[in-house]
């Protein structure tokens, strides 16, 4: 069975470092260790104790844990997802509002 994607708007926002976006952090270290993915391009900050993190959004499936670029997805229904600034605007375009 073949199906397409029923449009829906979101919001959509480039990620900044400091503005609350995410929903979480996990240490550099535990990513590198338990995790299966890649993480050259991860975003990492700095806390005062001299941790490394790197944060995250959380989904019904996991944690996505955000690229350098990315952007965060808000759904209609509140849903948050990340994608990346290389697929971003093939899944998406501008609505003039």
């Amino acid at each position: 069975m073949k199906c397409c994607r029923i449009g829906l708007c979101a919001e959509v926002y480039q990620y900044e470092p400091n503005k609350g976006m995410e929903d979480g952090f996990e240490l550099w270290s535990d990513v590198v260790t338990k995790g299966w993915i890649v993480t050259d391009l991860l975003v990492k900050a700095k806390r005062e104790d001299g941790a490394i993190v790197c944060p995250y959004i959380k989904h019904r499936r996991g944690r996505t844990f955000i690229e350098e670029g990315d952007y965060i997805i808000v759904d209609e229904d509140g849903s948050r997802h990340v994608c990346g600034k290389d697929k971003i605007f093939s899944r998406y375009k501008k609505v003039d509002e």
